[in-house]
């Protein structure tokens, strides 16, 4: 084998492991891809003859890529997220790309789900953060990346970084509800909201939501009328929409969104949105719908999802 073969190899090794960071500091699948794929071109590029801990570079050069491209979204932000926060993508509802994958088929505490799989309540807290601190937060809370090699990356002493850090995990812990844990739970509560909006039962659908819920519906900048992206506050309201689409909802199919128990909508072998659930106290706290026809025709739906 050849240096670059042994290089390339030994790349491969840790792929999954940076895909799943870049996804964390990014929200898009397609743009993970990307990360990594520059990380490596960054690698064919330097003499790593002296790195000790091949991992730990990459990582830090993944996040190092990560926080270009936040930093470039900062620069070209558009219009104004809810709450007063900023949304990269043209509109106020953006959901990033969640990542699926078919309902588990034995005991849910013995499945393991795939290394990327991430709650997208957590994903839209960090579209919030600033880039340095969303980076500063991913790579020492997710991934034990110790702050002294974050803070070269973030251009900040290591006490500054974990200042970073600490800040956008007040941020998280506050905005980010407390979810079922269980995806038997998980499924009896979204099972139960599936089957009333099938039938445009609002009164059960009212019972099975949240007083609180958020519905953020994301269909792309394109799409306008009834179906255009929103965020909608509140039980009744949530299940006004979901009795204005119960058209939709016989194509319902459970499966695992951002690894909890959500709903793939459209035609059997086809996905035309995807609902992820978060569930907490045996009730809808929020709903994040994708429907922006790219993303979601762009989207990997494993077999049986």
């Amino acid at each position: 084998m050849t240096d670059t073969d042994v290089l390339a190899q030994r790349f491969e090794e840790h792929r999954a492991h940076l895909r799943a960071v870049a996804y964390r500091m990014l929200g898009s699948l397609a743009e993970a891809e990307d990360a990594v794929q520059e990380t490596w071109l960054r690698l064919g590029r330097s003499d790593v003859e002296e790195v000790r801990n091949l991992g730990g570079w990459l990582t830090t050069v993944t996040g190092r890529v990560c926080l270009d491209l936040l930093r470039s979204r900062t620069a070209r932000r558009e219009l104004p997220m809810d709450e007063g926060q900023e949304g990269y993508a043209g509109h106020a509802a953006f959901v990033p790309d969640p990542v699926i994958a078919p309902l588990p088929r034995t005991d849910p505490e013995q499945e393991v789900l795939q290394a990327d799989a991430v709650g997208l309540a957590l994903l839209i807290v960090l579209e919030t953060l600033e880039p340095d601190e969303r980076l500063a937060f991913v790579l020492h809370d997710l991934f034990a990346v110790p702050f002294d090699d974050i803070a070269p990356v973030v251009e900040r002493t290591p006490a500054a970084t974990r200042q970073l850090a600490s800040r956008a995990r007040r941020r998280v812990q506050g905005a980010t509800p407390s979810a079922e844990p269980d995806l038997g739970r998980q499924r009896e509560v979204v099972s139960a909201f599936l089957a009333a909006a099938r039938a445009g039962d609002f009164e059960a659908l009212v019972s099975v939501l949240h007083p609180d819920v958020v519905l953020r519906a994301d269909s792309g900048a394109l799409v306008r009328g009834a179906a255009a992206s929103k965020i909608v506050h509140g039980a009744k309201a949530v299940a006004e929409q979901a009795v204005l689409f119960r058209q939709f909802a016989p194509a319902g199919r459970l499966a695992l969104v951002g690894g909890a128990v959500g709903i793939l909508n459209g035609p059997e072998g086809e996905v035309r949105s995807v609902m992820g659930v978060t569930v907490a106290d045996g009730r809808i706290v929020a709903l994040h719908i994708l429907a922006d026809p790219e993303r979601v025709a762009a989207l990997d739906v494993p077999e049986g999802a």
